[in-house]
């Protein structure tokens, strides 16, 4: 009985609209945060925030990117890859013709060349929708990965092909390089995906995203009633793309420190969208159930057999995390449409009527 809104009377229009119109969301929420900020770089060693946390957190911001455009929007996208090597080979020029700007506001200024990107890939939307449009977007995967492997300028020229992430300090505080430490990183990721994060949830409440919405359940009846298509849908991308390629640009200069062009292939791209299958298509949650869904399994595939006395090699645990993320999906499809997010939304209404029968 702890979950309920009995006696939290709205009495303005702007009240009722707020974000968190539940208290105890609200509260919830705000103890999410707290710990993520607070507790988690005090007692989170460097293995959980390099191999888990700030993956995780990247993922869900790519993920977020994706799940505006296919969950939201309805326009398929197997391009995720590439606009996120677009982000993060355009961070690498801008640290290297800017080298004395701030790196968090060139890793933010990095999603406007992927959105510009994503508009330029988003134009054909108007005549394809689905599979077609896929197609379209896979294109443009194997084009940046043929752009960003064969023309050396964007690495600099560098012999060994990889962009190498330098150190950049903020406040004296070194923030990306071999010498950042892990909290540090992990901090800067968390701020930079909590605020673009909100940002998204704001967005799709708004005109805009209730226009996603009627173009993905009925482009045709959107259109009647006044919602340019073309228009909705190149919001729809260029807003999925410049947050993929934020993703990108933290995905190298805070988490891998180097990164070559196959790092962008088109596997990762996969994983995305079944980050958002997982989790749930049309859902802000849902892209952080899918994301830490995705990294989590591989690493319990890993160390559960070894804390059972039966180690397991890394191309073992490759193939089950093949397997086991092909029947899941498969599962989802079929029992669960709408994946975690709707799993945690029946339990939560349940809460609200506890212990009466839901």
């Amino acid at each position: 009985m702890f979950y309920r809104e009995a006696g939290q009377f709205k009495t303005t229009y702007i009240s009722d609209q707020e974000l968190f119109p539940v208290k105890q969301d609200r509260w919830g929420i705000l103890l999410i945060i707290g710990f993520s900020f607070i507790v988690i770089p005090l007692i989170a060693n460097d293995y959980w925030l390099q191999a888990i946390l700030i993956p995780f957190l990247i993922f869900s911001l790519a993920a977020l990117g994706l799940n505006i455009l296919t969950g939201y929007a309805g326009q398929l996208s197997l391009g995720t890859g590439g606009f996120m090597a677009v982000g993060a080979y355009s961070c690498y020029k801008l640290v290297t013709i800017f080298p004395e700007t701030n790196v968090i506001l060139l890793i933010l200024v990095s999603g406007f060349f992927s959105a510009g990107i994503g508009l330029i890939f988003g134009i054909p939307s108007l005549k394809i929708k689905g599979f077609y449009l896929a197609v379209a977007t896979l294109a443009a995967q194997f084009f940046f990965e043929w752009l960003f492997g064969r023309v050396k300028w964007f690495y600099n020229y560098n012999d060994s092909g990889a962009i190498e992430v330098p150190v950049r300090k903020f406040f004296d505080i070194a923030v990306t390089g071999p010498i950042a430490t892990a909290q540090t990183r992990y901090v800067v990721v968390l701020c930079i995906v909590t605020f673009l994060a909100l940002i998204a949830v704001n967005i799709v409440r708004g005109r805009i995203g209730r226009a996603w919405m009627a173009i993905r359940d009925m482009d045709i009846a959107a259109e009647l009633i006044g919602i340019r298509p073309l228009t909705t849908k190149l919001i729809a991308f260029a807003i999925s793309s410049y947050y993929a390629g934020v993703a990108g640009a933290l995905f190298v200069f805070a988490y891998l420190g180097s990164a070559e062009v196959e790092v962008f292939d088109i596997n990762i791209s996969f994983e995305i969208l079944f980050m958002i299958i997982i989790g749930g298509l049309g859902s802000i949650s849902g892209a952080f159930l899918g994301a830490a869904f995705i990294v989590l399994i591989p690493i319990l595939i890993t160390n559960l057999p070894r804390m059972l006395g039966m180690p397991i090699n890394a191309a073992t645990v490759e193939h089950f995390n093949f397997m086991i993320l092909g029947a899941l999906i498969v599962l989802f499809l079929i029992f669960e449409p709408h994946g975690l997010a709707k799993i945690w939304t029946i339990m939560r209404e349940k809460l609200r009527v506890w212990p009466f029968p839901y």
